[in-house]
């Protein structure tokens, strides 16, 4: 099998496991561990694991000391801020929600972009912001019912400012990637993230009845943390090395694709219009935006 089939398929991969995943962090939060404590769980063992790696790396370029603030400010926009907020928010709205507001990541980070990095806006963008706009307000204000959402408008709102979270880390991130190794920079962003996260979560970790849980449980926990957090990292890092980042990007658009269907069935998530059209407008913003010109 070629080299880039294999990174596609990688790529293709952690897109489905993160589709998957908005369903089986529902199953686990708040039923069997709080949101905090199961952040725990999924960056401790994240960062232990990407940290054994670094025992089989050769030629890593050593981390200088004037980058330690830039890894710390991407430590708690991409992980702490991101991670806690993604899985409070996921335990509170629906995971069709979830996984369609994620979309619009790539909404944000033209407007980042555009305020931090100075590129243009031109028409397309800007109609597509306008859309993707429409469609996350259409989504957070729709009143269908089913599939577990206690505060469904709260839980909406806190995915949103976790996706703004990541987008500022996206814009952060970029002198680290040109400076160290993929899997380096993952290593040290998930060190710094789990320095905010296990005092956030301690209290909740403890205080789960590991003792009382299940074999399915423990099933679903592992899949959320060596899955959906370190194999999807790994899978998405190799599709990186051996395809263009927008190839690999645009993978994202099938994540809430395998959300909704996984939802639909075991959870029994509500497909009505109102999804449906606030789907066609995410899906449409973010298309004009990244329309190739």
């Amino acid at each position: 099998m070629q080299t880039k089939t294999k990174a596609h398929l990688a790529v293709l991969a952690a897109n489905l496991i993160f589709g998957v995943n908005f369903s089986v962090v529902k199953y686990i939060t708040p039923q069997l561990i709080k949101p905090f404590g199961l952040n725990v769980v999924r960056v401790l063992v994240t960062t232990l694991l990407f940290w054994l790696l670094a025992l089989g790396e050769r030629n890593s370029t050593p981390v200088s000391r004037k980058h330690l603030p830039l890894f710390l400010l991407c430590g708690i926009t991409g992980v702490a801020i991101n991670q806690l907020l993604f899985i409070k928010g996921l335990s509170m709205t629906y995971s069709t929600h979830g996984a369609l507001l994620m979309l619009c990541t790539p909404l944000l980070i033209t407007v980042m972009a555009f305020f931090f990095l100075k590129e243009k806006l031109d028409v397309f963008r800007i109609t597509g912001l306008a859309l993707g706009v429409a469609g996350a307000v259409m989504l957070v204000t729709s009143r269908e019912r089913g599939g577990g959402g206690s505060n469904v408008i709260l839980g909406d709102v806190l995915i949103i400012i976790n996706a703004i979270s990541y987008s500022f880390y996206f814009i952060l991130v970029k002198p680290l990637i040109l400076a160290y190794s993929p899997l380096q920079v993952i290593r040290w962003v998930f060190t710094m993230g789990a320095i905010f996260i296990i005092p956030l979560g301690w209290t909740e970790f403890v205080e789960a009845p590991w003792q009382s849980f299940t074999a399915v449980d423990y099933a679903a926990i592992s899949f959320v943390v060596l899955g959906a957090t370190f194999m999807a990292y790994l899978f998405n890092i190799y599709g990186l090395q051996h395809l263009h980042a927008s190839g690999t990007g645009s993978y994202i658009y099938l994540q809430p694709i395998f959300a909704t269907a996984v939802a639909v069935i075991f959870l029994q998530e509500a497909l009505g219009w109102e999804k449906l059209l606030a789907a066609a407008f995410i899906f449409a913003g973010v298309y004009l935006v990244n329309r190739k010109r």
